[in-house]
């Protein structure tokens, strides 16, 4: 296997990762929740801090993250469109892949948002 199949195939297995945790932590903290529905005391559960926090720090650390590689791919993008024109279309795409970390990081803080137990 050489370094750009090493490369997607180590990418694959922690995207595979990711998205494992990411449905259990959801499942998990939602029957947590469920789970204390009978005494409705939802102010002193920890669910309640703790998905505000996680939610908070998913979109400011891929907002972070979206920054840093706009900066930097945006500065390449324009030494190559510089350079050679017909590299637009490919620069385009690849900035676009840096905006869409806080694309998927907005859309991981809300689902968090949406699971925050709320007082009947």
């Amino acid at each position: 296997m050489n370094g750009k199949q090493k490369f997607y195939f180590y990418l694959a297995i922690v995207q595979v990762i990711l998205v494992i945790v990411f449905l259990f932590t959801i499942n998990g903290l939602v029957g947590f929740v469920t789970a204390q529905e009978t005494n409705f005391d939802y102010y002193n559960s920890p669910t309640t801090p703790i998905l505000a926090i996680s939610a908070a720090i998913a979109i400011s650390v891929s907002g972070l993250a979206a920054a840093h590689v706009i900066k930097t791919v945006g500065t390449a993008a324009i030494s190559a469109i510089s350079e050679r024109e017909g590299a637009f279309g490919k620069v385009v795409v690849i900035v676009a892949l840096g905006e869409a970390i806080a694309i998927y990081g907005l859309i991981i803080g809300i689902l968090l948002v949406f699971n925050i137990p709320a007082p009947p």
